[in-house]
């Protein structure tokens, strides 16, 4: 069966978990393909699909919105996963408490109604370099702190399930 990974991303921080993805799923025995949501052009070609967003301000961005809008009919007949990568683990203090209240608040903001088998919000990269002084100074004030906190193991592990699933 071919897998699309496809994924939107800002800094490169969520195409690195959707190539991480795609190379366990090959390795458990499907054709996996990791692409830029912009560049797909033809869904129809695909058995199944892990779809995957940066999250800004608790919203996925705009290619994957779209991508799931032009191919809603598709994705409503073939089984679909699905990732947010956002900054949760980057949090401490009173803010960290707020993290687990992300999650509802990006699924009700997707596009139509995306029947999916399991949503997973990942933690990514936060690094000095992509905010401006004023947000790196603000994010410094909530507590945040930069670095890469992907969690690669939480990653292959929830990647091992989707390959048990579809084996079936």
């Amino acid at each position: 069966m071919d897998v699309l990974v496809g994924y939107a991303t800002t800094h490169g921080s969520t195409r690195g978990i959707a190539d991480r993805v795609a190379a366990g799923l090959d390795k458990s025995g499907l054709r996996a393909e990791a692409r830029d949501l912009r560049t797909v052009e033809d869904a129809d070609a695909y058995g199944a699909f892990v779809l995957g967003s940066a999250v800004h301000q608790q919203t996925w961005l705009e290619p994957a919105q779209a991508f799931l809008r032009d191919n809603a009919d598709t994705l409503g007949s073939r089984p679909v996963w699905i990732f947010s990568v956002g900054m949760p683990a980057a949090l401490r203090g009173p803010w960290k408490r707020v993290a687990p209240k992300e999650k509802p608040m990006i699924m009700e903001r997707l596009p139509g109604k995306l029947l999916y088998r399991d949503h997973r919000l990942f933690s990514g990269v936060i690094a000095k370099d992509q905010l401006p002084l004023t947000g790196r100074l603000l994010f410094r004030l909530m507590g945040g702190r930069f670095g890469d906190f992907r969690d690669w193991a939480a990653i292959d592990a929830w990647t091992a399930g989707i390959a048990q699933e579809l084996a079936r």
